[in-house]
């Protein structure tokens, strides 16, 4: 029998790092590892006989660090000096570029350059030779290796030849670090949003409730609510816990929950979300489930495993970095090695094997994932589409469906009304009485009928409907139950607001929410890229596939319930789709995460964008497309400098083991390369949304 535990992972810098803990981890008899380095954390089913002190060990012995998870405390990985180190490094670039490309042939000028240098190469550099030397210690190699090696040994060279006279390369030293901090800074800033969804999820619920207590009213925490205590739920309030009504009547917001957009009308027996909202009445309520049992919990629960279980994602520049750092450490040493032999002097020697880790350096290969998301993230910004990070670029590639949440995501979630009514006085009448309520139903009526005449004796009953005297005329407007049990003739498939008057039905008034007016379009941009499109809501059929007719929509999925829309995600998954989900409320926050692309519209819950992999600030349908094409169009770019950079890389070091290349010209070469990749990157300046094209 086994069990699962969380550990959160310190001194992580790259994908071969988690690979390197995986493979510790999984050598453990019995142990199943899965590190997810976005996360910084692993999740381990442990056979009996292993402890978690066995693992803890484990890791350490790897030379990372592991304390076991705790839900309650947020844990941020990033170097809280990395900002103050990049700022450091960028401000001592400048003044360092501008004099080495003077190429002022002054002893003075190279010893300022140096000394400028010195600081960025031991202190702002300071991560990456950490980093190698924490590898190298336990006897292996990753890109910080090559990073630290590259950065002393032309810094080393470069004060040699402060005394011999020859060419010095404090430059590449600075403007290699300056590059390198600023991509692992952006990554930074993109990880530190991964653990908040259920951070932020847990805060939607109410942290206080008015429990009664042999009839008094006392205000408790959440903590102190137990199964069975009786709580009161004012007008305003969120509901304490899942609940079921003991008396009053009541319209509750289940909206950030359930996603339905109109308010749901709830009398005694009917059942309460903890954490909806309560609009109208004063309801008395019993506790049915509390803390890790309630649905807010559930989902919550559900959000974390789902990001827990996602594999890593392996960046192409760490997958070869196991081959290629050993290879350039060993190339090096081979080419003084054979420079000597052949009968070269040490300067010589000394100087081919510098060559080779300087154009071996991979300063281009370091840039090449960084560059690119910085101008594809800075343009995104632009067309109100936030990436989260590089491997949320590579699913884009894969997915072939996307799963679309309805009520504020196609539909604007604002309530609109259709009236179905042959009375010449129908608008007058209903409009009148409509705006003497309260209710958010109400009010969307009487803005939709504006006539207005004399109103007399009005009379709102809470879940059910409103009455009143208009010019004379008794009016009833309500929920199709209490006109049937008001005596009048309604046909039990009837639905939205039924209007009567003089002992006879007069029509109805449908309630709906409006379709985005660029819902239709986004839906066919999405079929032009070969995608497949599903609705998924928790809203009624009907409702749906007027929504899903409207748009273009072929698949629904309606009637789901929170916990269910992930276990709708992860059907399609199981079936072999790849599935994006686009949603904005607390309600698709577990299968925004489940998904193998979360999309959430920026203007939901805060946790529905915490589970996201990329936000749509402008919560407009069209966002989905750029973010799309985007995305794509990112990792092309992505694809293309990586390519250039080992491509680079292969063709020039068996120029410098042929010392063909002296330093110097390594180091012109590689800011080439370097050059080459920026610009290349800089041409996602000229994309251009779906709305432009």
């Amino acid at each position: 029998m086994s069990s699962t535990v969380d550990l959160d992972l310190e001194g992580m810098t790259c994908a071969s790092c988690a690979a390197r803990i995986e493979k510790k981890l999984n050598a453990l008899p019995g142990v199943n590892a899965n590190v997810n380095f976005a996360t910084h954390s692993v999740r381990l089913d442990l056979p009996r006989g292993v402890s978690v002190a066995d693992c803890v060990e484990a890791v350490e012995k790897a030379g990372y660090g592991a304390v076991e998870h705790t839900p309650d405390v947020e844990h941020d990985h990033a170097d809280p000096t990395l900002l103050r180190r990049l700022i450091l490094s960028a401000v001592i670039a400048v003044p360092v570029a501008v004099l080495s490309m003077a190429m002022l042939d002054s002893h003075a000028v190279m010893w300022l350059i140096g000394v400028l240098a010195t600081p960025v190469v031991f202190w702002c550099a300071w991560p990456f030779h950490r980093a190698a030397f924490n590898a190298a210690r336990h006897g292996g190699t990753t890109m910080d290796t090559l990073v630290s090696l590259g950065v002393l040994a032309a810094y080393g060279w470069s004060m040699v030849a402060l005394f011999t006279g020859g060419h010095i390369y404090f430059e590449v030293a600075v403007m290699v670090t300056t590059f390198l901090l600023a991509g692992r800074y952006a990554e930074a800033r993109a990880k530190r949003r991964a653990g908040e969804a259920v951070t932020e999820l847990l805060k939607m619920g109410a942290k206080e409730a008015n429990v009664l207590r042999d009839g008094v009213e006392v205000r408790v925490p959440i903590s102190d609510l137990m199964v069975g205590d009786e709580f009161i739920v004012r007008p305003g309030d969120r509901i304490a816990t899942d609940a079921v009504v003991v008396s009053g009547d009541s319209s509750v917001d289940n909206s950030l929950i359930t996603g339905e957009s109109v308010p749901v009308e709830v009398g005694p027996g009917d059942r309460l979300i903890g954490a909806a909202v309560n609009q109208t009445g004063r309801l008395i309520a019993r506790a049915e489930r509390v803390g890790a049992d309630t649905e807010l919990a559930q989902i919550a629960a559900a959000v974390e495993g789902a990001q827990t279980g996602k594999a890593p994602v392996q960046r192409l520049a760490d997958r070869v970095s196991s081959v290629f750092v050993p290879v350039v450490l060993i190339l090096s040493l081979v080419t003084a090695t054979g420079w000597l032999i052949a009968g070269a002097g040490w300067t010589d020697a000394f100087t081919a094997a510098v060559a080779v880790l300087i154009i071996a350096c991979p300063c281009a290969l370091g840039l090449a994932t960084p560059t690119a998301i910085l101008v594809g993230t800075g343009k995104g910004a632009q067309l109100g589409v936030l990436i989260s990070g590089p491997e949320i670029l590579e699913r884009t590639r894969v997915i072939d469906t996307v799963v679309l949440d309805k009520t504020g995501t196609l539909t604007q979630g604002n309530i609109s009304v259709s009236v179905e009514s042959s009375e010449p006085d129908f608008g007058r009448l209903v409009g009148t009485l409509e705006a003497a309520s309260e209710h958010p139903i109400g009010t969307a009526i009487a803005a939709a009928l504006p006539e207005r005449g004399h109103l007399q004796d009005f009379r709102a009953i809470p879940g059910r409907g409103v009455s009143g005297t208009i010019d004379g005329r008794q009016v009833v407007a309500g929920t199709p139950r209490w006109l049937g049990e008001l005596g009048l003739p309604v046909d039990g498939e009837s639905a939205g607001v039924l209007v009567a008057w003089d002992g006879l039905l007069r029509g109805r008034i449908s309630i709906s929410d409006t379709t985005r007016p660029t819902s239709a379009s986004a839906v066919s941009h999405l079929h032009e890229l070969g995608l497949r499109t599903v609705l998924l809501t928790g809203d009624s059929a009907a409702a749906a596939a007027r929504v899903a007719d409207e748009v273009g929509i072929n698949e629904v999925i309606a009637d789901v319930k929170p916990l269910d829309k992930q276990a709708a995600v992860a059907e399609l998954q199981g079936s072999g789709a790849r599935v994006a989900m686009v949603g904005d409320g607390i309600n698709d926050s577990a299968a925004l995460a489940q998904s193998d692309l979360g999309i959430s519209m920026g203007a939901g819950a805060d946790v529905a964008i915490a589970a996201s992999d990329i936000t749509l600030v402008r919560s407009d349908p069209l966002g989905i497309v750029d973010a799309i094409r985007l995305s794509r169009r990112t990792l092309r770019s992505i694809k293309q400098n990586l390519f250039w950079a080992f491509a680079y890389n292969s063709a020039a070091i068996p120029l410098a083991m042929a010392g063909l290349l002296t330093p110097m010209v390594a180091g012109a070469a590689m800011a080439f390369s370097s050059v080459f990749v920026v610009l290349n990157s800089l041409r996602l300046r000229g994309f251009r949304s779906v709305e432009t094209t």
